[in-house]
């Protein structure tokens, strides 16, 4: 019989293990052992049963249990020992707290997916699992973050395989009060609520749930109240679920609902209001909006609010190809804004000329969130350094008339929560060496480039320590593996031959990650005779653990899992080669650390960053990638491998696929399997060992997230809010109509004259060392000199004369503007390098509130007819 009606009853805990409640209601359990350790010791059986969830587990204790333990002297010393170092945590000074007083009071970070621990199964993938790990970060080194983002009722999905190998979806039902959450309620216990307006007079209510991630608060928008209709209840159902208006009601809700939850939470709890706001990715970018509608209610205008709110906003892009940003039709954002919607006080032709396309081969029907995510952030930065060159390409329209690296748009590369994925025997074998506090110190604040006491380990205790985490993956893999065939209909006596899966003396690759196609899943089944070759090679064998989900609407990204199920599934490699369903954040925490080589082979330069990489390399495991995302930044020959990547503009996709396959496994053949299995005079592979701690000392420092969350508040963070706090109502006013009059002016800013006084110069000839006098004749129209900065830009040039690695020289006016109304600008020019070289004249807008002098998108260069009569200077 099915119940009528769920709820949950929640254990009444005796008082001695009242601080049992608070540990498991705070996230920091998911990071640290010890803790995790004493939910273990309540009961071992339960503890697994439950997922090794805190809160599941003391739902299903007995109370007989609790009873005992609440007089077992030698449990409660552990209990107050536990629950001693959590207040100390929560209380005592931390990384930031040691920082200069300017850095931000506090930060409001939003995202559409938070991963931070299986039992809160509220991410799809990457940008999840980094959100997660930002706030993780950030609370270990005491950052005073607030993290946004929504509560879906049914997560992503869960993963099952049919018989056939086809991917199945199940969407089972979260009931937050089984999850590690409570509820945010006013004063007189009532729930606290955001509301949205929407068309025809409805409203979208959402109650605000709070899970504690360490010293971070993460505020839940839930819109499955009972005051909400059928619709708006199931706004919050499912992550990346629904059609293109549940999506933006999504974004809406997570956006502007997200800033009214902060402000709810900050009046009810006394936390300190951000003054910086981060968006990951576009996803939240309506948070802008609200936040200017939040100043115009104070009397500001809505030029001067924007200046307002860009100033302390923060955006990062996290895709590298235009298909991966959320569009809206116009008309649907229409729908939803306006007087008879939200945010009525404002234009809606104001909001829809943010999310405009309005650069060559844009869409000007179509609402873009990422280029709204610019335009309402004074900083904005890519995930890696070879994203944020393709994100400055990808985005140079939106400043036109400046070179793709001068687009204002930075990097910072991601990072990984150490202690999240560090397994407890790699942390413990530091912690040996160099003792546990400065162990945990390193993982979580890093700052340092080595980690040199690696140094000092042993070959044979790391190679036992790699041999040891394989043996664990291969005991996973074989109960995922036949729980897997049980949902696919296959009896026990079918599977005797699991037993026989993998082998703990075999060189191990690992392949895990979401499906789209650009990450190739197949790129292994290439050529399949290779692969099974390499498989079953009698001396030097490999074997394969790949897991990933593909997209619910993507049968492309299906039916490439099923390929794979489908090659796994013959009995010739099954004990070589296996898929493990419901790729989550469980399994890839036995995953990483049990594989001896990380797989990534993803089309150059399409993946952003990628992290499941850095995650591997913290436990010892060995990179095999293509040179995109991270590996492209931090990739030697010392800790790893290249794949080489066909990527010309000409190469046809198949013929691609075939040659980088074919470098894939020519790199196994030739130098991976012989270095793995090649032992020196001590019966080791001292030479793959050495890789091994290499990878450890020289990559483990930097793929931290904290090393991520320092660089962002170093960076961004503290620079938004010094910008903040300059931008107030009057120079908010002041930079709005100072933007509003150069943009007028700009038509009439040229660049009518330069010349070039030097001795013993020819026309095409100088040399090293020579110093240019430039003289420039400008017209700047309305402006003046205050508004405008002229420059000269030089460096090396290329056949069609354009120049690179510029380096720019602001020139200064001379006297008066003339008769005419044209100034004279005077400067130097130093001839610091040899061989081809060039250079041209400029004027950008110039004002001290610009973050960036191509803010604006506006410059002015000489006109053709000038530099046709100039000619190239030294070419």
């Amino acid at each position: 019989m099915k119940a009528i009606r769920r709820f949950t009853v929640r254990p009444v805990l005796p008082d001695p293990l009242r601080p049992l409640s608070d540990l498991a209601r705070n996230l920091r359990w998911s990071w640290h052992a010890e803790t995790r350790d004493l939910f273990q010791s309540v009961d071992p059986e339960r503890w697994a049963a439950s997922g090794r969830d805190p809160v599941r587990l003391l739902g299903s204790v007995p109370p007989a249990r609790l009873a005992g333990l609440a007089e077992d002297r030698r449990f409660l010393r552990r209990l107050a020992s536990v629950a001693g170092d959590l207040h100390d945590y929560m209380t005592g000074d931390r990384w930031y707290q040691a920082q200069p007083e300017e850095l931000p009071a506090a930060v409001a970070y939003f995202s559409p997916e938070f991963g931070i621990t299986a039992a809160l199964p509220q991410y799809s993938g990457g940008l999840g699992i980094l959100a997660g790990d930002h706030l993780k970060a950030a609370s270990d080194l005491g950052v005073p973050l607030i993290g946004v983002g929504l509560l879906y009722r049914h997560g992503y999905f869960r993963q099952t395989l049919s018989r056939d190998g086809w991917q199945q979806e199940h969407y089972p039902v979260l009931d937050p009060n089984e999850l590690p959450l409570v509820l945010l309620e006013e004063p007189d216990g009532t729930p606290a609520q955001v509301a949205l307006a929407l068309p025809g007079g409805k409203q979208l209510r959402a109650r605000i749930w709070l899970a504690q991630v360490g010293r971070v608060p993460l505020l839940m928008l839930d819109s499955d109240v009972e005051e909400n209709d059928l619709g708006e209840r199931g706004v919050t159902d499912r992550l990346y679920g629904g059609g293109s208006e549940h999506r933006l009601l999504q974004e809406m809700l997570l956006g502007i609902g997200g800033v009214r939850a902060v402000r709810t939470y900050c009046r009810l709890t006394g936390h300190p209001a951000p003054e910086v706001f981060h968006t990951n990715e576009g996803h939240a970018g309506f948070l802008g909006l609200e936040r200017i509608a939040e100043l115009c209610a104070a009397g500001s205008d809505f030029d001067a609010a924007l200046e307002a709110v860009r100033s302390g906003t923060v955006f990062t892009t996290h895709t590298p190809v235009p298909a991966g940003i959320d569009r809206f039709d116009r008309e649907l954002v229409a729908r939803h804004f306006g007087p008879d919607a939200e945010l009525p006080r404002i234009d809606v032709g104001r909001v829809l000329k943010l999310g405009m396309e309005t650069y060559p081969g844009g869409e000007p029907n179509l609402f873009n969130m990422a280029v709204m995510g610019l335009r309402l952030a004074q900083r904005a930065n890519g995930v890696s350094l070879l994203h944020g060159n393709v994100s400055r390409e990808m985005f140079s329209g939106l400043w036109p008339g400046f070179d793709a690296d001068e687009v204002p748009i930075t990097s910072v590369t991601n990072g990984v929560h150490a202690p999240t994925w560090v397994a407890p025997e790699v942390f413990r074998l530091g912690a040996r060496q160099i003792g546990v506090q400065r162990a945990e110190d390193a993982l979580t604040v890093g700052g340092s480039d080595r980690w040199d006491a690696v140094a000092d380990i042993p070959d044979q205790e790391i190679w036992e320590l790699r041999r040891g985490l394989r043996e664990q993956l291969v005991t996973e893999v074989r109960e995922r593996l036949r729980a897997s065939w049980r949902q696919r209909g296959a009896g026990t006596a079918e599977l005797g031959w699991i037993d026989g899966v993998l082998d703990p003396d075999v060189l191990t690759i690992g392949f895990a990650r979401r499906v789209p196609s650009y990450k190739r899943l197949t790129l292994m089944l290439r050529d399949r005779d290779r692969l099974m070759d390499l498989l079953l090679h009698s001396e030097r064998p490999v074997q394969i653990v790949v897991a990933g989900k593909a997209h619910p609407a993507d049968d492309g990204g299906k039916r490439l899992v099923q390929e794979l199920v489908r090659f796994a599934d013959d009995p010739r490699v099954r004990h070589r080669l296996v898929f493990l369903p419901d790729y989550g954040m469980a399994m890839a925490q036995k995953l990483y650390p049990g594989c001896d080589i990380w797989l990534n082979n993803p089309l150059r330069p399409l993946e952003a960053c990628g992290t499941s990489g850095m995650k591997a390399a913290l436990n010892g495991c060995l990179n095999l990638s293509v040179l995109d995302g991270w590996w492209d930044e931090w990739f030697q020959p010392d800790f790893g491998w290249a794949i080489p990547t066909a990527d010309g503009v000409g190469t046809d996709p198949d013929r691609r696929d075939d040659i980088e396959a074919a470098a894939l496994y020519d790199l196994l053949e030739q130098r991976v399997t012989p270095r793995f299995y090649e032992r020196g005079r001590s019966g080791l592979p001292d030479r793959w060992i050495e890789m091994v701690r290499q990878t450890l000392s020289l990559l483990g420092p930097k793929v931290l997230a904290g090393r991520m969350v320092r660089e962002y508040v170093e960076r961004l963070y503290t620079p938004a809010a010094l910008a903040h706090r300059s931008m107030g109502p009057d120079a908010a006013r002041e930079l709005a109509e100072w933007k509003a009059r150069v943009r007028a002016a700009w038509p009439g800013v040229t660049v009518d004259h330069v010349e070039t006084s030097v001795s013993a110069v020819s026309a095409a000839l100088a040399e090293l060392g020579t110093t240019l006098g430039l003289r420039v004749r400008v017209g700047l129209g309305d402006l003046g000199p205050d508004d405008v900065e002229v420059q000269v830009v030089s460096g090396r040039v290329d056949e069609e004369d354009r120049i690179g690695d510029a380096t720019v020289v602001p020139l200064k006016p001379v006297g008066s503007p003339g008769e005419d109304g044209r100034w004279v600008y005077e400067g130097a020019l130093s001839l610091d390098r040899t061989g081809p070289f060039g250079y041209t004249v400029r004027i950008l807008p110039a004002h001290r509130l610009l973050a960036s002098s191509a803010e604006l998108g506006l410059v002015a260069g000489p006109s053709e007819e000038l530099v046709e009569a100039a000619g190239l200077l030294m070419r």
